[in-house]
């Protein structure tokens, strides 16, 4: 068996945090990175992820999550963020970080960024904040497996007024919108949730040879 399988089968939505323990700035780091390298439509990562570190602001955003006590007992609160409009400016963003990254003339990208550019002239506006939100799924899932094998425990949380989010972190002054809660940490020894077998259909269930 694979050792990202191993982790997979350790980890689970953690419901009771233990309050005393904190991720270190080493590991946090390491966690960053794993959501910075996540893949993207067109690498273009329309979102950002917010560290929420202040105890106050954190329980205003409890009371904003069914009052969960993950959201203030977790060590580090993270919230994916979505970009609610796209625009050319963004694309050029991403190419400027090509050129310099890759060492190359900004002009030999001008066909991949006409390319990029009629993709997006072409998708409705309401269609965008869905799009760019999908994008943040994929970077949980790299937060998740690379928390994992840290032996650091992450609940995804989708259980929150995203309206309210964005009031109290200020995210409709910064074209953002909350799409999704993670919190990290480790867990209590007294959550029973992490002793129950894990429940997942059976792989006749789950894939369909074609």
């Amino acid at each position: 068996m694979s050792q990202f399988n191993e982790n997979a089968k350790w980890r689970y939505a953690t419901k009771k945090f233990d309050t005393t323990k904190k991720v270190s700035n080493e590991d946090l780091a390491i966690l960053k990175e794993a959501i910075q390298l996540s893949a993207s439509s067109f690498g273009l990562q329309l979102y950002k992820v917010i560290i929420v570190e202040n105890p106050e602001t954190r329980t205003q955003l409890q009371a904003a999550s069914w009052g969960q006590s993950q959201v203030v007992d977790a060590s580090h609160l993270l919230v994916f963020a979505n970009q609610t409009t796209v625009d050319n400016q963004d694309v050029d963003n991403y190419l400027n970080n090509v050129a310099t990254t890759r060492n190359l003339p900004i002009e030999a990208l001008s066909g991949y960024g006409d390319y990029m550019k009629g993709f997006l002239g072409n998708l409705p506006e309401d269609v965008k904040p869905i799009w760019t939100s999908k994008q943040t799924y994929i970077a949980l899932g790299n937060l998740l497996n690379a928390a994992a094998e840290l032996k650091i425990d992450v609940t995804p949380m989708e259980g929150f007024i995203p309206a309210q989010y964005n009031e109290i972190l200020g995210l409709d002054k910064l074209n953002l919108n909350a799409a999704l809660v993670a919190a990290v940490g480790y867990r209590d020894a007294e959550d029973d949730t992490q002793h129950y077998a894990k429940v997942r259909k059976s792989n006749d269930d789950l894939f369909i040879t074609l």
